[in-house]
């Protein structure tokens, strides 16, 4: 029995480590996002950008920075005349 009960504990701590090994492995990417990935040892941001979906990654050598890219509007207001010269805000 007690042989049993070590190896459930083995095989549990074990994939609790494969777990967390994997989580820490994968970013995802949103919609109306992209990223870029910061890499410690290649001295900087690398060049390829990465589109929405499940990347992996290197922990601790690679860190993606996450970049909204979706437009967003503004609002520009302007005064302008018309033909009877009547003076009309447009926003």
């Amino acid at each position: 029995m007690d042989k049993i009960l070590s190896r459930l504990s083995t095989a549990t701590g074990a994939l609790a480590v494969g777990a967390f090994t994997v989580n820490s492995c994968i970013y995802n990417v949103d919609g109306g996002e992209r990223a870029v990935l910061f890499d410690t040892l290649r001295g900087g941001i690398l060049p390829d950008v990465r589109d929405e979906g499940t990347h992996f990654i290197i922990p601790m050598v690679q860190r993606p920075v996450i970049i909204d890219v979706r437009t967003k509007p503004r609002e520009i207001p302007s005064v302008t005349g018309t033909k009877d010269l009547q003076m009309v805000n447009i926003n």
